[in-house]
């Protein structure tokens, strides 16, 4: 009987190809079930046979914390970062943002006069 080994729902593309790359080069007999059309399945990985539950949990704690130091190695980019980076692109974001929120509220600022 299958087993679930890892829920792949809230999890990157990237986090995602890095355990399947891991579990193929350790052997392990898993298959894979995705969200389906409308998003509302369990994507995941399965184990085909149970017996094999406990061995593959280790190594997957251990894909884990090599991803976990490999996602440490590269640092987050802060706001500031981005804005010296591309500034037209984040002050137009800026722009944008303010501009569909003005248009969501004026509606609304009618009633208060």
């Amino acid at each position: 009987m299958a087993k679930l080994l890892f829920k792949l729902n809230s999890v990157t593309d990237e986090e995602a190809d890095f355990v399947r790359a891991r579990l193929d080069k350790a052997e392990v007999n898993y298959y894979e079930t995705t969200k389906g059309r409308f998003g509302i399945s369990l994507a995941a990985l399965w184990l085909r046979d149970e017996e094999d539950f406990e061995s593959a949990r280790v190594l997957l704690d251990e894909i884990q914390r090599d991803w976990l130091e490999e996602v440490r190695q590269h640092p987050v980019q802060t706001t500031g970062e981005r804005f010296l980076e591309h500034p037209t692109r984040f002050l137009l974001s800026i722009v944008a943002i303010i501009a569909i929120a003005s248009l969501t509220l004026i509606p609304f600022l009618d009633a208060f006069k």
